[in-house]
């Protein structure tokens, strides 16, 4: 029997508060992948930007698109199995979208990083498996509230309500390779053992055939 091909990059997408972080922790641990998470701590531009939104937008959705296609090519490099927390997709289908939606980046700016991101996704494989975790917003705020973290206390919700729009016509669109949408109202991951179980086994049959 031949060994099935060891995939290379696993990648976790949802909104902000769908719990992309604390699966990420999970399955690097229970598959040995190596982790990759979003650098907050290092953005040169996050302050600023949230300081005067419309003359930094374009600057930081560069920085996160510069800093995700890095994240790619390292990926590509390597012999390991990486799972990504977020990806290169979702600034560029929910995040810049919206803050052009909004009002917070030009039309200009919008067309020149989105042409731009669709030249960069011609130079990049997509992910060997998608993972969405798909969530109301009552479920995000319930999770941002938990978590406590001090930046995201006046997020508001008619902004994680359009973000959740944008995600879904993304991922019903999305065609790049295997998805797995995981419903975060019904599967509690994080503390049911059998609704972990659940996301493991779709995984393994995704990627290894295992039924």
């Amino acid at each position: 029997m031949t060994q099935p091909k060891k995939p290379k990059h696993i990648a976790i997408a949802g909104n902000i508060g769908a719990g992309k972080t604390t699966l990420t922790e999970i399955l690097s641990k229970h598959y040995r992948w190596i982790p990759q998470f979003e650098d907050v701590d290092h953005n040169p531009y996050l302050f600023d930007f949230y300081d005067d939104m419309p003359r930094w937008s374009f600057n930081l959705q560069i920085f996160f698109l510069n800093s995700r296609l890095n994240q790619l090519v390292e990926i590509s490099k390597g012999s390991e199995t990486v799972i990504q927390d977020r990806t290169i997709y979702e600034d560029a289908h929910i995040f810049a979208p919206n803050l052009h939606e909004m009002g917070l980046m030009s039309k200009r700016d919008y067309d020149n990083y989105f042409g731009f991101f669709q030249t960069l996704k011609q130079m990049v494989q997509p992910p060997d498996l998608l993972i969405y975790l798909q969530a109301s917003v009552p479920t995000l705020v319930g999770q941002i509230q938990k978590r406590g973290r001090e930046y995201e206390e006046n997020i508001r919700l008619d902004y994680l309500k359009r973000l959740n729009e944008y995600y879904n016509k993304w991922i019903e669109k999305y065609t790049e390779g295997p998805l797995l949408v995981v419903n975060v109202d019904n599967n509690k991951f994080a503390e049911k053992e059998e609704d972990l179980g659940e996301i493991i086994s779709k995984i393994d049959s995704q990627l290894y055939g295992l039924f």
